[in-house]
């Protein structure tokens, strides 16, 4: 049995916070169980280098865990003096997921930026802050929007993320980090909200597993994701 009884399909509770840092253009605290982070999206008047004269927008991120966002306390990265490979990994990985869903053409020459800091976890930190970095981004486009330096919201689709894997021989939705870490196999999808595929992330930890698993395991991540898209929705159309 999974802790709170959930179904092996089933999400854990989700909960995303709009407007969680006061000074950000678009924001959200968002919360898979024990899985807590913050997300906020920075707005510059200027892009990367590598950008410039090209008329379009960009958006990138970074990602951080606080020191006791796990049960033992770990060093923050700049007192080590550089980003772990893990670190640079997943912040390359939440700007390609989020760089899916927009028109940059449409952003004109401007960046965002979305820090997404770990506050608690218990797995799927990567997952929660594509899912709650989307969501701040929208709220920033929002914002652009009523302060009149945009025209329109250069979103074409929403994205988000879930894990899934096997778990003493079921296919799980959602893992928390007692089942990630003891998983036979353990997946990441990055979806957008009309089911198209953006990245997916799948590791046999003991031995190679089959292609009708690895299909039900896409199975249970669209299922995942058609709820954490309405929620998304719903978060950001009150706002």
């Amino acid at each position: 049995m999974r802790q709170a009884n959930r179904a092996p399909d089933a999400l854990r509770f989700i909960e995303i916070i709009p407007h969680a840092a006061k000074y950000a253009e678009g924001s959200c605290l968002i919360k898979f169980g024990d899985t807590h982070v913050l997300c906020a999206a920075s707005v510059a008047d200027k892009v990367p280098f590598f950008m410039r004269g090209q008329g379009q927008g960009w958006v990138t991120a970074e990602y951080g865990m606080l020191p006791r966002a796990t049960n033992q306390r770990t060093d923050r990265e700049a007192v080590r003096g550089a980003q772990t490979g893990r670190t640079q990994e997943i912040q390359r990985l939440i700007g390609r997921a989020l760089r899916a869903c927009i028109d940059q053409r449409a952003m004109g020459e401007m960046q965002i930026k979305l820090d997404c800091d770990v506050l608690q976890a218990d797995g799927g930190t990567r997952t929660a802050a594509i899912t709650g970095g989307y969501v701040a981004l929208a709220l920033a486009f929002k914002h652009l929007v009523r302060t009149r330096r945009l025209h329109t919201i250069p979103l074409v689709d929403s994205v988000a993320a879930v894990s899934c894997g096997l778990y003493k021989g079921a296919c799980l939705l959602d893992l928390d980090y007692n089942e990630d870490s003891n998983a036979q196999a353990d997946a990441n999808f990055v979806l957008t909200g009309a089911g198209g595929i953006v990245e997916v992330q799948a590791t046999a930890e003991r031995s190679a597993f089959a292609q009708e698993e690895f299909l039900a395991l896409l199975d249970l991540a669209r299922k995942g994701i058609a709820q954490l898209s309405a929620l998304q929705k719903d978060v950001i159309e009150k706002e």
